[in-house]
């Protein structure tokens, strides 16, 4: 190895699932502590980068960078989000990579598969959320959407809330509910799950906790199908109508400030003076800290919009790259041998 050999390690998809990465206990652990640490002011957190490529279909690639001083890790994930791919081309909507560097030098650490990763956030905070806002005893999940955030969402309910014993689930299409089932049974055996043949209400009526997770931008979720006592976690972007927050007795966001300048129904009911920044109960960090309370009796209905932090998903890149590690998973990957005019047959490479 020469004195300029720069080296990173490459982790795929199955390096880390094969490492035990898929695991929401560790993603909320990190999840958690990355919240602490912004609020302690650790963490840089710059402004994404947005590319939108269609304004329709909001078709984009989103470049989220952040630092965690103590650690001493700058991260960024580097995510495309295409909703027509599953109609239009039969694969995934969301594909993501993560580059880790250390800030002594500068240099890259870690080159990683990062859908696995930003899908685990996406649960682990919705997980987190369930925590401290869904009734501990809850035993049905209903979901409008059966994509591989829905998936996630169901592994990350079930370990936040054990007593689930029942799923429901509502797709555009039925086949993609048979799809959820078949992936998910194997997985959750104690779980019974029905698909609903793309019935909204039925998959939703009477449940416990409530997942929206779906690209259609459209009031799906009713007001009259929120029993009293259920806790509604929203993933995408509008997905409900105005009187389902309304009703709600409590309003939770992982960060309101970020959220109500996005696209989301409460930025939309924002916008349109139809909320206001007193019906927020709080952000999940007040949860988190005690600052403010959780779900205080078995009657409320509890809402809560994630947008999206992109320092957890840094800080849950961060831990999968440790147990993958330690796992003895990934290759070396080198970045280069020597520095620019060092090498030998430089002057056989430039092209003038």
């Amino acid at each position: 190895m020469t004195p300029h050999e720069i080296h990173c390690q490459y982790f795929s998809q199955e390096d880390l699932l094969g490492a035990g990465c898929l695991d929401i206990r560790m993603a909320m652990d990190a999840a958690a502590d990355a919240i602490k640490a912004y609020e302690a002011g650790d963490v840089l957190f710059p402004e994404k980068i947005v590319q939108i490529f269609n304004d329709e279909t909001q078709e984009r690639i989103n470049c989220l960078p952040a630092t965690f001083k103590q650690e001493k890790i700058c991260g960024v994930k580097w995510v495309s989000v295409f909703p027509p791919n599953p109609s239009r081309y039969g694969v995934q909507n969301l594909s993501a990579v993560i580059i880790l560097s250390e800030i002594e030098h500068g240099f890259p650490i870690a080159f990683m598969e990062g859908t696995l990763c930003s899908n685990v956030r996406v649960g682990a905070m919705g997980a987190l959320a369930a925590r401290h806002l869904a009734k501990q005893d809850a035993e049905t999940i209903g979901f409008i959407g059966a994509g591989e955030q829905a998936k996630m969402h169901l592994i990350a309910m079930k370990t936040a809330v054990p007593s689930l014993t029942q799923c429901r689930v509502a797709a555009k299409e039925p086949a993609e509910e048979e799809l959820f089932l078949k992936e998910m049974g194997p997985i959750l055996p104690d779980i019974e799950m029905t698909g609903t043949r793309s019935n909204l209400q039925a998959a939703i009526k009477g449940a416990d906790i409530i997942v929206t997770a779906t690209s259609a931008q459209a009031p799906l979720l009713k007001a009259d199908w929120m029993k009293a006592g259920a806790f509604y976690s929203h993933v995408g972007g509008w997905e409900d109508e105005y009187a389902v927050a309304k009703q709600c007795d409590k309003i939770v966001c992982d960060d309101w400030e970020t959220v109500k300048h996005r696209t989301q129904t409460l930025s939309r009911m924002y916008k349109d003076g139809e909320l206001t920044d007193a019906d927020i109960h709080g952000n999940l960090s007040e949860m988190l800290s005690g600052k403010k309370p959780g779900r205080e009796r078995d009657d409320e209905r509890i809402y809560f919009n994630a947008v999206g932090l992109s320092y957890t998903d840094v800080a849950i890149a961060i831990a999968m790259h440790r147990r993958a590690q330690e796992a003895g998973m990934g290759q070396d990957l080198k970045i280069q041998h020597e520095m620019i005019f060092e090498h030998a047959h430089l002057r056989d490479w430039v092209r003038l």
